[in-house]
């Protein structure tokens, strides 16, 4: 195994080697981690019981994947990272938008994961060995899990897949050995002295549907790309990378998070979900859940971490994707630790990913409205604009910006800001939404009509030996 050199630049399609196995294999492998599990935790801690939480985490993974699954075809048609891609429709300085986002969302997640799993791994220590629950304990754990994430990380796209392959298989066998491990004490009913959290059944499966099923699709609307820009569109066709996505995001989030809320409603968690996992696990299982906390969140945090550098890597490109990489690890694992002697659980995980899901939304519709418009068709190069250092192309606009996408865009995410419902801020707009949160689809309709109305007389730039064929057909 090498280092990959490769950043943001275009992949020659010699290097596309991969194909929709390894799409699927990838966000399967990834996902059986604790940091997606605790996910299925959220509804339980909402106050819901197993039905009302299984069929809320299945409409929002559902929904989720529609929206996000046809991103995977940009970077198979654009053979760059999606941030990159974005720049066909944002410009090529507009999408730093997408580089944006697409860090704070691997930032959060990979703390998130990196948190949860040294939980988990130090209490099954502590219940193996007897290691001090103390704060040294959880510092060397946390630094131990950064360190295996940021290595994975550095080596790239063909380690992590690699190890995803692995954990396919491993994690999933861990995973239905934990059913049978917490199956004595299940029950469908909520935990014993919880409400609804938002004070009503339909508002709090809403928020559940939103925070805890919407939420895991909406995490890869920058990162499918880092994984179809290595498929060959001569090779695989789009329906099939589609979907396979598909497959991957529905089955690969699911399985861990009905896993979750089965955990959670057999051991009682109702304000912390790692802490009485550990505690109510059999003694015959915790070297399984101790194999699944370190294993998982080595294979979730790494990929999150790889996309992480190659968003730094689009924002500063003298930097190197290794640079940037160690950068990011060094920011997340510091979230690791704040994540744990400061924040409360549920309103630190609920408050980021409604957030980031009303902001990151818009720009996720921008860009496949943009795509639908171009056909998939991209030029590759002009893409790359930013990135040398370089001006103009096809891509350029006005400065740099496409002032019609980022005007659709601010206006998704102001009104998607200002409809959302946390348990840190709740937006005005609430109050006039009977007090549900419809931050996700109020943000997506509002870009959408800008982006459709702003751009209805503009024609979007093609490539040009793409529009001349085109003007022939129309002749």
């Amino acid at each position: 195994m090498q280092i990959e050199q490769r950043g943001v630049d275009t992949v020659p399609d010699e290097e596309r080697t991969s194909g929709p196995r390894d799409l699927v294999s990838i966000l399967l492998g990834s996902n059986l981690a604790l940091g997606v599990i605790v996910f299925g935790w959220l509804p339980v801690s909402f106050g819901l019981g197993w039905w009302a939480s299984v069929s809320a985490l299945a409409a929002g993974t559902l929904v989720g994947t529609l929206l996000t699954a046809p991103l995977a075809l940009v970077s198979l048609r654009s053979a760059t990272n999606l941030s990159t891609s974005s720049g066909a429709h944002f410009g090529v300085r507009g999408r730093l938008l997408g580089s944006v986002i697409g860090l704070l969302l691997s930032l959060g997640y990979t703390a998130l994961t990196l948190w949860v799993g040294g939980d988990a791994v130090v209490g099954c220590l502590n219940r193996l060995f007897g290691l001090p629950t103390g704060a040294a304990s959880y510092a060397v754990v946390y630094a131990a899990l950064a360190g295996c994430t940021a290595t994975a990380a550095v080596f790239g796209y063909r380690m992590l897949l690699r190890l995803s392959r692995a954990l396919a298989i491993g994690l999933t066998v861990l995973l239905l050995i934990g059913f049978i491990a917490y199956a004595g004490s299940f029950t469908t009913s909520p935990v014993e002295g919880s409400t609804y959290l938002l004070g009503g059944f339909w508002p709090t499966w809403l928020l559940a549907a939103v925070s805890a099923g919407l939420s895991g699709p909406i995490a890869f609307i920058t990162l499918l790309g880092d994984y179809t820009r290595y498929i060959s569109p001569r090779r695989f066709s789009q329906r099939k990378v589609f979907w396979a996505t598909c497959l991957g995001l529905v089955v690969g989030l699911l399985v861990p998070q009905l896993f979750g809320t089965f955990t959670a409603l057999a051991v009682g968690a109702a304000d912390d979900y790692a802490g009485p996992l550990v505690a109510a696990a059999p003694a015959w299982y915790l070297a399984l859940l101790l194999a699944n906390a370190s294993a998982g969140s080595v294979g979730n945090a790494g990929l999150m971490l790889y996309s992480m550098g190659l968003d730094l890597d689009a924002i500063l490109p003298r930097a190197s994707r290794t640079q940037a990489t160690y950068v990011v690890a060094a920011f997340s694992t510091a979230l690791v630790f704040l994540g744990h002697f400061a924040w409360a659980a549920q309103d630190a995980m609920t408050s980021f990913v409604l957030l980031l899901t009303a902001v990151g939304t818009p720009w996720a519709v921008v860009t496949l409205l943009g795509f639908v418009r171009v056909r998939g068709r991209y030029d590759t190069d002009a893409l790359q604009v930013f990135n040398r250092g370089t001006r103009g192309g096809l891509y350029w606009y006005r400065g740099g910006w496409n002032v019609a996408a980022t005007a659709a865009w601010a206006s998704g995410a102001v009104v998607g800001l200002l409809a959302v419902d946390t348990p840190l801020y709740s937006g005005p707009l609430v109050s006039w939404t009977g007090g549900i949160d419809f931050s996700f689809l109020l943000s997506a309709a509002v870009t959408a009509g800008a982006y459709l109305a702003l751009n209805a007389k503009r024609p979007h730039p093609l490539p040009a030996k793409e529009t001349e064929r085109a003007l022939v057909q129309q002749v």
